[in-house]
């Protein structure tokens, strides 16, 4: 399994969820992305992402002033 790091910190909505689909795009199934973003909406955005697009948001969990979300690819 690959993991991939992502600071999204200080990105607004929607470039958190942009920046996570073009890094998971070059993963393969079951690779997983370890984002960190502060926008007050990834909270809703990333979890609603995962689910549309088919991946498992496999947790989530307060860094500091971040949030930090590990983001499975699905198959």
């Amino acid at each position: 399994m690959k993991i991939e790091k992502l600071d999204a910190t200080g990105l607004l909505c929607p470039l958190p969820v942009l920046k996570a689909r073009k890094r998971l795009a070059a993963l393969a199934p079951g690779d997983q992305l370890h984002m960190h973003a502060d926008d007050p909406a990834a909270v809703i955005d990333v979890p609603h992402f995962c689910i549309e697009a088919g991946h498992e948001l496999t947790e989530t969990r307060t860094e500091g002033a971040a949030e930090l979300y590990v983001i499975t690819k699905g198959g």
